[in-house]
């Protein structure tokens, strides 16, 4: 399987919409998905063992020696459309819409209402921790291990945006997205950045949908 085009995703239209509750991040509502960090070095990032192969064992004293690669995650609505760009990995990514992708129009400076997510993914390879630049609500969603994961497994977590976020590794996510305008967070990860993902349009024939409640004035 081909990766995905994350700049031209191709989203067919008449797509159902799955709906995510968005709920607020906490430490009770993170557990299992990761956990809130007050600070870029609260946490070490978790990097995990390469794989067996057979039988035979990875030596306990390799296998996990990739370190993690860090730099700026941008989030940005530039009209319906939200881009993503990652530098610690150098990835560019149209992470979501604000309307049907179709009648996507990236000229105006209108709010979003709502978020439309066509793909996620997890690192099989370490964790990953996002802490905000810019003091600003943001939100993450988020689904728990597994590669049979369905779209009603996603939850949409709110950060206020005085704390960062810690995931575990295998944890499905897709970025962090600004609930508005452009938002930059510190990223740090992995640096072997193994992904594997879920395009939901053509898995599930559907698009996430979350409620970001923002008003045009």
């Amino acid at each position: 399987m081909s990766a995905p085009d994350y700049l031209n995703p191709k989203v067919p239209s008449g797509l159902q919409h799955v709906n995510m509750p968005v709920v607020e991040a906490t430490a009770a509502t993170l557990d299992g998905y990761g956990q809130l960090v007050d600070a870029t070095d609260e946490v070490e990032i978790e990097i995990v063992r390469w794989p067996a192969q057979g039988w035979r064992p990875v030596d306990e004293d390799s296998g996990d020696e990739g370190g993690t690669t860090e730099g700026v995650f941008v989030s940005e609505w530039r009209g319906d459309v939200l881009y993503g760009s990652n530098e610690a990995v150098g990835g560019h990514y149209i992470l979501g819409y604000g309307v049907e992708p179709e009648s996507a129009d990236k000229s105006h400076s209108c709010p979003p209402q709502r978020l439309l997510m066509w793909h996620a993914n997890y690192h099989p390879d370490g964790g990953q921790l996002f802490f905000p630049l810019d003091a600003k609500p943001f939100l993450v969603p988020l689904a728990l291990p597994g590669d049979d994961v369905q779209p009603g497994d996603f939850v949409c977590f709110r950060f206020d945006g005085s704390r960062g976020l810690y995931i575990h590794p295998n944890i499905w996510h897709d970025g962090v997205f600004a609930v508005s305008g452009k938002q930059r967070f510190f990223d740090r990860q992995g640096a072997v950045h193994a992904r594997v993902s879920v395009d939901f349009p053509r898995e599930f024939e559907c698009l996430l949908k979350a409620n970001l409640m923002t008003d045009c004035s």
